[in-house]
């Protein structure tokens, strides 16, 4: 059995441990407005995807590639009571909005302007948080599960989700990695036009997953075409990364200057990542690196990258590869830090009890982060500009001091 073949076998297990059975499809038609609990909070977001409709409003949009732009008006009700990074998919339909996620609204916008429209009542204060998904997933998974950072967040932030064509299945992992590559002009326009709204004050771009390579394809179009990437997009966080590290650094080279902050959410035990290792030539995955073992501490203070280590933080995800979003802790830094723009080294983080930080190369700022902090469960290293690492150097070496291609 060759190597390749035993990854891909990894692969199909893993995600096949963690595939929810049971769930109904069709989620995503709207409930009746009187089924509506008065405990629940609702969601609003943009949804702009280059998915082909399905021409079912219970699902909207299917896994199959559409060169047009669609954008939908979502609003989703959140029920009461439930426990913080958790998404309660309904049992049956239509959906009960005391217990489970209801879809309130759902409405197609024909045009940008009326894009526009949205944004302008639906601003808060000019922050922006675009999410880009990861593999395996359908256009209801990336709805509610962004619903569900926004709310668990508490960011004060117009939230836009951009959803690309997965087909939701293990056995299409080369199907979707293509699909990214679909998407990288659409997604970029949809950066572009946020960044040139006046209204906008800043934007942040979260993916997570695969789906932090049409991110990062995305900025480095935008960066190509312009120079840099647009001022406004100022804060980049890709979690779990699924990036290869070689083409990581080229990506971060060809952002030109000044870049934008990017955090970097890793855990050594994402099970999701060791098995894409696995199938793509044994390159180290961006989310599975040990930011705290050489070579990686040293390269990573070097050239300032942000990352926060979640290998201690447990959490219901049995491929430990979705932390970011299930961890009340870590939602609620994103919503209250990372999505504002605040540094991380100071006295004033706070990530509950028992969490505590680590800061490499950065120790002056450290302020009054306990000395016995370094055993806690989250690692932070916190810089400027971000450089991915490897353990072959030269490659390494000629992008930390110069052009590349030179």
């Amino acid at each position: 059995m060759t190597e390749r073949f035993a990854g891909l076998c990894v692969l199909i297990l893993t995600f096949a441990l963690a595939a929810c059975a049971g769930r109904p499809e069709g989620v995503l038609a709207p409930v009746a407005a009187d089924s509506l609990s008065p405990q629940a909070t609702t969601v609003s977001m943009l949804v702009a995807t280059s998915r082909k409709p399905s021409g079912d409003p219970g699902t909207l949009f299917s896994g199959e590639r559409s060169p047009l732009l669609s954008i939908t008006d979502m609003e989703i009700s959140i029920p009461p009571n439930r426990v913080s990074g958790t998404v309660e998919w309904p049992k049956r339909l239509p959906a009960d909005p005391a217990k489970e996620f209801a879809v309130v609204r759902a409405q197609t916008l024909p045009s940008v302007a009326e894009a526009r429209k949205w944004l302008t009542l639906h601003n808060r204060d000019g922050h922006v948080l675009v999410f880009v998904h990861g593999f395996n997933n359908r256009y209801e998974d990336s709805v509610f599960r962004f619903a569900q950072i926004v709310r668990d967040s508490g960011a004060n932030v117009v939230p836009i989700l951009f959803t690309w064509p997965s087909r939701a299945s293990i056995f299409d992992y080369n199907y979707d990695k293509e699909s990214t590559n679909f998407s990288r002009t659409a997604l970029e326009r949809t950066l572009k036009a946020l960044a040139d709204n006046p209204q906008v004050k800043d934007v942040t771009v979260m993916a997570h997953s695969m789906g932090t390579w049409l991110a990062m394809e995305a900025l480095r179009q935008l960066a190509i075409r312009n120079g840099r990437v647009p001022a406004k997009i100022d804060n980049v966080i890709l979690a779990s990364p699924d990036l290869d590290v070689d083409v990581f650094a080229r990506q971060w080279w060809e952002l030109g200057e000044p870049k934008p902050k990017i955090t970097i959410f890793v855990s050594q035990d994402d099970r999701a990542l060791k098995a894409s290792r696995l199938i793509s030539g044994g390159v180290d995955r961006v989310g599975q690196i040990d930011p705290s073992a050489e070579p990686y501490r040293t390269q990573l203070e070097e050239a300032k990258i942000n990352v926060i280590d979640l290998t201690k933080v447990k959490s219901g995800d049995r491929l430990n590869h979705g932390k970011f979003a299930e961890s009340p802790e870590i939602v609620q830094l994103i919503g209250q830090r990372l999505v504002t723009g605040q540094p991380l080294t100071d006295s004033k983080v706070s990530l509950g009890q028992g969490i505590g930080l680590v800061v490499a190369g950065t120790v002056g700022t450290v302020g009054k982060v306990a000395a016995d902090t370094v055993t806690a469960p989250i690692t932070v290293l916190e810089g400027r500009n971000p450089l991915p690492v490897q353990k072959r150097p030269g490659q390494l070496d000629t992008i930390l001091r110069g052009d590349p291609t030179e």
